[in-house]
């Protein structure tokens, strides 16, 4: 698999957070954030609850752009945004699976590429809250096979946030060779395993920043390790099933070859207009799977410290090495830069007063995902899609720039 991820968030330079931040400071209504943990948030909306902008709304700005670029064969996939956890807009379109005529539906499910780095983050803070490891162990406290510079100098933190010096083993050409030949969760494991074991740092843990995917699977290995579960497992009985995601989990080559409710990947072909599924000519890497409404209901989770206690929520969301390089796109509201953190497995953004935190993901191959959400206006946006990741970019944009200004 071809990943645009490294380039897109290299020195934490993420526009489709940074964006979504842009002009909060000026929102109002009650949000996520004034309420104690455990409350709904619509109850913490109540009557102060703000009016939805006609635009976000079915029928407006952002739902007209969503059916223009469906006409243009520009966007397949699933939209949603909710506001104190109500619907304000859902809209899915495009193939799930061309060749058999399924179509993408709010109930597809949808490869969520990086944003399943958020339940990495939220996994390794359970265990340190239950006391079962720290930030500062280092690889080497519960992982054999390493170097030695790996296992004695790179932490967690260095892993959680991309200052490890790993690099990403989606990069190697042996890779996309293997990666064909997985069918099986084990074998996907211990493939990647295997991989990342050969890499070399590219720096000395802590004085650089580069995105890592190899990183988050160490830190996959530890989660099993230190729980004694398998890592689906864990992710099952503590983050999936407490956030009420029933559906989302790691689906292998097998399952979305049969399985009619999962959506097949999609790209162009270099040099041409015309997209393949890729999970037929390429082979697609097994990894989770997840639908617009449960990763919203993940956010309103998180937030609300149902995954966690609050002080650990706030530890894992809170931003630990600030990005640079971000520079404004087309369209964004005037004033300053938002400021971009990397936090435990999220993003968070800061414009002002305000924090927006999240992730996204994608690949060339046929993926692009994100989740955004904004605690002080209680808005949650999710969007995932089974074309390349810039497929999304103009109903991305949009809706993180209506939302901003709400």
């Amino acid at each position: 698999m071809t990943t645009t991820r490294r380039a897109a968030l290299r020195m934490l330079g993420v526009s489709s957070v940074a964006a979504a931040a842009a002009g909060a400071a000026a929102a109002g209504g009650t949000a996520w954030a004034d309420a104690a943990p455990g409350a709904e948030p619509e109850a913490a909306a109540g009557s102060a609850s703000a009016r939805v902008p006609k635009d976000l709304r079915p029928g407006g700005e952002l739902d007209r752009v969503i059916t223009e670029q469906e006409a243009l064969d520009n966007f397949s996939g699933s939209l949603l945004i909710t506001h104190h956890g109500r619907t304000v807009l859902a809209r899915s379109c495009g193939w799930a699976n061309k060749a058999r005529g399924i179509r993408n539906s709010p109930d597809t499910l949808f490869g969520l590429a990086s944003v399943a780095k958020v339940f990495t983050g939220v996994a390794i803070s359970q265990l340190a809250q239950a006391g079962k490891l720290r930030y500062s162990d280092t690889v080497g406290t519960h992982l054999s096979g390493f170097s030695a510079e790996v296992a004695n100098q790179v932490t967690i933190h260095h892993l959680l946030t991309h200052s490890s010096g790993l690099g990403d083993y989606m990069g190697l050409p042996e890779y996309h060779e293997a990666s064909r030949t997985w069918d099986r969760m084990q074998q996907v494991w211990d493939g990647i395993g295997a991989f990342v074991r050969t890499e070399k740092l590219a720096f000395p843990p802590g004085v650089g920043n580069t995105y890592s995917n190899s990183a988050y699977h160490v830190l996959n290995e530890i989660i099993a390790k230190v729980s004694g579960r398998p890592l689906e497992t864990y992710f099952r009985e503590n983050v999936y099933g407490p956030a009420g995601m029933s559906r989302t989990g790691a689906y292998t080559r097998p399952q979305l070859l049969t399985d009619r409710g999962i959506a097949h990947p999609y790209a162009r072909v270099p040099g041409s207009a015309e997209r393949v599924d890729r999970l037929d000519n390429e082979g697609f890497a097994p990894g989770a799977y997840s639908t617009c409404a449960e990763m919203a209901r993940f956010a309103r989770m998180l937030w609300q410290a149902k995954l966690m206690n609050r002080a650990y929520t706030d530890l894992t969301l809170s931003g630990k090495i600030p990005g640079t390089g971000f520079r404004p796109g087309p369209g964004a509201p005037p004033g300053p830069p938002p400021i971009l953190f990397q936090s435990y497995g999220l993003l968070a953004t800061l414009l002002g007063a305000d924090w927006t935190y999240g992730h996204n993901g994608g690949s060339s191959n046929g993926a692009a995902t994100e989740l955004s959400f904004f605690p002080r206006t209680g808005y949650a946006l999710v969007i995932l899609s089974n074309y390349e990741t810039e497929s999304t970019r103009p109903v991305g944009s949009l809706a993180r720039r209506l939302i901003a200004a709400a």
